[in-house]
């Protein structure tokens, strides 16, 4: 046997995982934790300014998770005048979902069917009193 065959085949067999590598890497799906990333940075302030808000309240909101339905209850002194919760998925934006809180409601519940199971980031955005606040919180479904 030629050892020069061997080192031809080795080079090609080497050539085709790379190709092979290239292929399965170009199908992977690359998805940003937003869309409008860059425009959401500019106006972190305001998030700021949210999350002190919630740091200052006596009684945060409780988030109720199961795997069929999520409960967001606030205290019976808070009044929300508007609000969104939105749930994300790092591991898949198509698992993204956004609800919307009814004003001077105190308890949501919602139902999660459709969802895959696994970690998401409860995100909780809602005014009272003049003034917007912030909460998220880390659940596995």
């Amino acid at each position: 046997m030629n050892p020069g065959k061997w080192i031809f085949v080795s080079f090609v067999l080497f050539a085709g995982f790379i190709g092979a590598l290239v292929v399965v890497c170009m199908r992977q799906e690359m998805s940003l934790v937003s869309a409008d990333y860059y425009k959401q940075e500019l106006v972190y302030q305001n998030q700021i300014e949210r999350m002190k808000n919630t740091e200052s309240l006596g009684q945060k909101p409780v988030i109720v998770a199961t795997l069929n339905a999520m409960k967001v209850t606030f205290d019976s002194t808070q009044h929300v005048q508007q609000g969104e919760l939105q749930l994300f998925c790092p591991s898949n934006a198509r698992m993204d979902r956004k609800f919307a809180l009814t004003p001077d409601q105190r308890e949501f519940d919602t139902a999660l069917s459709g969802l895959a199971g696994g970690m998401y980031r409860v995100k909780l955005f809602w005014t009272m009193n003049g003034k917007d606040y912030y909460q998220e919180e880390i659940v596995n479904l």
